[in-house]
């Protein structure tokens, strides 16, 4: 499967340079597309990003906190390089 831009978004916003808002409804927009057939990296990666804008409340911290979103990337490729 080729990769459909996943990979990057997760990039981005693991160092800062993409909104959390604006990559949850793209990831959501993606979910939503019934007519594309995914891979497993890809749905597990697009279900994390739908979501990843979610804090504990108004205010409070985002539930996937800083660490674990720079952690991502890295798991991303480490999937990605088991499917092969």
């Amino acid at each position: 499967m080729t990769e459909d831009g996943t990979g990057r978004r997760l990039a981005e916003v693991a160092d800062g340079t993409a909104d959390r808002d604006a990559v949850d409804r793209w990831a959501g927009r993606r979910l939503s597309d019934d007519a594309r057939e995914r891979d497993e990296t890809s749905r597990w990666a697009l279900e994390l990003l739908h979501g990843i804008d979610l804090r504990h409340g108004p205010g409070e911290p985002y539930l996937h906190d800083e660490q674990q979103v720079r952690g991502r990337p890295a798991e991303y490729r480490r999937r990605r390089r088991a499917e092969r």
